[in-house]
C-alpha cells in the first residue's frame, strides 16, 4: 500500500479533530490514521472508492483468494 505523506493523520488528531479528517478525505478520497507510529486504520469516500463498485460474488471471490493464500499449508495438510 502506497500511503501519501498529506494523506496521515495520527488516531489523536483523528479523535480531537474528526471534521478536518472527513474534509480531507473529502479532498482527496482517503486518510491514514496512524497509531503507535504505524498505519492503523483508512478512512475511504466510498462514493470514490471502486471496490463498491464490484458485485457480491467478486468480493466473495477476492476475499476467498486471501484466505486460500493465508492458510494454503493448512489446506494442503486437510487435502493429503
Amino acid at each position: 500500500m502506497i500511503v501519501d505523506t498529506e494523506n496521515i493523520i495520527s488516531v489523536t488528531e483523528a479523535n480531537q479533530n474528526f471534521s478536518r479528517v472527513t474534509r480531507l478525505v473529502d479532498a482527496v478520497g482517503q486518510a491514514v490514521i496512524f497509531k503507535n507510529n504505524r498505519p492503523k486504520y483508512m478512512l475511504i469516500d466510498v462514493n470514490s472508492t471502486p471496490y463498491f463498485d464490484l458485485s457480491d460474488d467478486e468480493k466473495i471471490d477476492i476475499v476467498a483468494a486471501r484466505v486460500l493464500k493465508k492458510y494454503k499449508t493448512a489446506f494442503a495438510e486437510l487435502a493429503k
